[in-house]
């Protein structure tokens, strides 16, 4: 049997040509291609920060939440959470209702034991960021000891590894609205900083509702050591199972943290489960767990009650259903483009990033006898090059996406 490096072509695998300029002309081309990459990740990089800071502009409210005397010092701004937000976060999931594959939605999970199951599907935003709906239902536990349990944020420190800090900065006795710091330390990654607002309504119906939003606060400064999370759309329905000994919880998250896109997705699919179990485990063990802490104290002083016209027009719904998928669509741009054109127009810098692979390609491939790594490396980025072209010229819709942080 030959030996293996024969076999993998290693003595050949960076030799030039027999002509001394080939192995020149592949250095170039390669140069050329890495140059046009990064190029490429540059303008994407751009564009998601446009992107951002433009959303964040519309979705800032008009007015910020005004802190009671009995709420500490400092000053918040965009952290109002009113009852029109209630009702459109009610509208969005759709609570026993919604048909996720239905509306375009991407399974992204579906896994389950007899403790614990689990349901995410995932949709992309304008701006390319994923948004995930979720379904966990637990067998045995109550509502009110699942919202107490998701609602502790010093037992959270306990059990989430990934949260190494909270404080509480800020609540509103009039509103109902607290504000806190959360720091989240993940791998490889510098900590991320959270400063977000959140109010819980109850309803007559044994069922609770929260409402998570960014904000900002004058008690929390920002960090160098830190990556401030500049956008972060949370809410949750907990509520009984009909018939049954159990509650479930309904997530509808959307977060940007500054990681790679790609690479979260990745880790959610891969790590979701493995957390969720880790979280049943924790939650199993809540009610041997210490007296009340200061999140749950507060938390309960702070719910308020769900409104009352807003259970009624619940109630016909539930006698009545309606189609949900109407009510979730995202809302259309001011200029009246759809988000999935928006994303299908290139930018000229793309194209031309996108020239220069092909261009560089041909060069390279076009020099006589070209060696294994090159034909490796011309293979790559050909088919990096093509990728792109496809992405931008479809729909985020349009694409199945099997391997797609929540709070």
């Amino acid at each position: 049997m030959p030996p293996l490096e024969a076999l993998l072509g290693a003595a050949e695998l960076w030799r030039p040509a027999a002509r001394g300029a080939s192995g020149w002309a592949t250095a170039a081309a390669l140069l050329l291609l890495l140059v046009a990459h990064l190029s490429v990740l540059l303008v994407r990089r751009r564009r998601r920060g446009r992107a951002r800071l433009a959303r964040q502009q519309e979705d800032a409210p008009a007015a910020p939440a005004s802190p009671s005397p009995s709420s500490g010092s400092g000053s918040s701004s965009g952290s109002g959470s009113t009852e029109d937000d209630l009702r459109q976060l009610v509208g969005s999931l759709g609570v026993g209702a919604r048909q996720p594959e239905l509306e375009g939605w991407d399974p992204v999970i579906a896994k389950g034991n007899d403790a614990v199951s689990y349901k995410a599907w995932c949709e992309r935003t304008a701006d390319g960021t994923p948004r995930y709906l979720s379904v966990t239902t637990y067998e045995g536990c109550s509502a009110e000891l699942l919202r107490d349990f998701y609602m502790d944020n010093e037992y959270r420190m306990e059990w989430d590894n990934t949260v190494i800090k909270h404080e509480q900065l800020q609540c509103d006795e009039n509103s109902g609205i607290e504000i806190g710091r959360t720091v989240k330390k993940f791998p490889l990654l510098t900590p991320r900083e959270y400063i977000l607002a959140w109010r819980v309504w109850a309803s007559d119906e044994n069922s609770f509702y929260c409402l998570v939003k960014e904000c900002e606060h004058s008690l929390a400064p920002i960090q160098r050591k830190f990556v401030r999370v500049r956008l972060l759309r949370s809410g949750w329905c907990i509520r009984k199972v009909p018939g049954r000994d159990a509650c479930e919880i309904t997530v509808l998250h959307h977060e940007d943290n500054g990681m790679n896109i790609e690479m979260a997705k990745l880790a959610f699919s891969k790590g979701i489960w493995n957390y969720i179990c880790k979280m049943n485990n924790a939650l199993r063990r809540y009610p041997q767990h210490r007296g009340p802490s200061i999140s749950i104290s507060t938390m309960r002083r702070l719910t308020k009650k769900f409104p009352q016209d807003l259970q009624i027009n619940m109630d016909e719904s539930n006698r009545c259903p309606v189609n949900t998928a109407a009510a979730v669509a995202p809302p259309t741009p001011s200029s009246g483009t759809s988000p999935c054109k928006q994303l299908g127009k290139k930018s000229s810098r793309e194209t031309i990033a996108s020239g220069l692979l092909l261009i560089g390609s041909i060069v390279c491939l076009s020099k006589g006898r070209s060696n294994l790594g090159a034909q490796l490396a011309m293979a790559f980025f050909l088919k990096k090059a093509f990728k792109q072209d496809k992405e931008s010229g479809s729909s985020p819709r349009g694409r199945t996406d099997t391997t797609v942080p929540m709070q």
